[in-house]
């Protein structure tokens, strides 16, 4: 599986985590079987789902640090799950360039949150170029 993939697999499942409180390992073999994914469950997706679940805080004092005029709360859960996760490969996946994060989560943005009118991929996109600048990866 690719890494493009592994993202993509990455936000359905702490999306789904975060609306259904379901068990980790059992959502993340859920989304695997329902995007026909016959590979198992790679390291990069255990680990990145696990560190984001043990990063939320710190992930979700980055972001709402870097809103304007908005909430978190305000955010749709996949929104947040595509945030959540940047915001976290940003941070501790150094070895992944901060424009290849960022444009990885746009795609995923158009693909399941933009309704046609692009307004969720340009403010997903403006957010995280501002926590970007924040951690000073410019």
């Amino acid at each position: 599986m690719n890494r493009k993939k592994e993202r993509e697999i990455i936000v359905l499942s702490l999306y789904s985590l975060g609306i259904s409180g379901n068990d980790v390992l059992e959502t993340i073999n859920y989304i695997l079987e329902q995007n026909k994914v016959e590979e198992p469950v790679t390291e990069y997706i255990n680990n990145s789902i696990t560190g984001v679940i043990a990063h939320q805080d710190e992930l979700d004092m980055i972001i709402t640090k870097n809103l304007e005029n908005y909430t978190i709360e305000r955010l749709s859960y996949i929104d947040l799950a595509i945030i959540r996760f940047a915001t976290y490969e940003l941070i501790h996946a150094v070895e992944t360039h901060f424009a290849i994060v960022i444009n990885e989560a746009i795609e995923i943005t158009k693909k399941y949150s933009d309704v046609g009118d692009n307004k969720a991929a340009s403010f997903n996109n403006s957010l995280l170029d501002k926590i970007k600048n924040d951690l000073n990866l410019a």
